[in-house]
């Protein structure tokens, strides 16, 4: 498995795969930072170029996820990787609890411990949602939402693409925050946030407004 990145976030996912003990034949990808060394925790390859990732995954397999924690760059990344031959695949910690019914996770999600799911979830692809999120009964989000530690997300609430929700926030029943939004950490949303803004507060309001992504 090749995991995009080699700092912060992505050591996050590598322990997704300590957990599962499945920790063979992982690899990282980092061609940003000069100081990043050849090796991570002297033990992991960090990959540096497209040669040596397509090296990689002729030999090894094409699966690959995202350890960088920016959902605008995932995104690129995504792009990038795709262009690779790379099969995008999901990261799921075995000590989140999952809802036994219409669970639906979208590739390339990264699911970290003590998360925990009720029924009839949909999420898009490439979403991070960190430890002891919750959330509950038909909730929906869309591609590369991140949802930060603690946060709460209460039934029916939508949250749209590109949109990061801060650590202890709490979203209420029936709630619908837009896309390319950023909710800051300790906020109670009650009320419907539009697309391309930040909101904060309790209740939330918005703060200011955001540059719309070009997808």
């Amino acid at each position: 498995m090749l995991i995009v990145g080699a700092k912060g976030f992505a050591k996050e996912v590598l322990e997704i795969f300590h957990q599962m003990e499945k920790t063979d034949n992982i690899v990282f990808y980092d061609d940003v930072n000069e100081d990043i060394g050849d090796l991570l925790f002297d033990k992991y390859t960090i990959l540096k170029n497209e040669t040596q990732v397509l090296e990689y995954f002729k030999s090894n397999g094409n699966q690959f996820t995202i350890g960088i924690g920016n959902p605008k760059l995932r995104s690129k990344l995504y792009d990038k990787f795709i262009k690779f031959g790379g099969e995008y695949v999901s990261t799921i910690s075995p000590l989140s609890l999952m809802g036994n019914y219409e669970i639906n996770i979208g590739a390339g999600c990264n699911i970290l411990m003590n998360a925990v799911f009720s029924n009839s979830i949909t999420l898009g692809k490439g979403c991070i949602i960190y430890y002891n999120v919750v959330i509950t009964h038909d909730c929906e989000l869309g591609d590369f939402v991140e949802i930060s530690p603690c946060a709460i997300l209460l039934g029916r609430c939508k949250v749209g693409s590109f949109t990061h929700i801060g650590a202890n926030v709490t979203i209420l029943p029936d709630v619908k925050i837009g896309k390319n939004v950023v909710i800051g950490a300790g906020s109670v949303v009650t009320r419907d946030i539009p697309d391309n803004v930040v909101a904060f507060g309790s209740p939330a309001k918005v703060i200011k407004k955001l540059e719309p992504i070009i997808e």
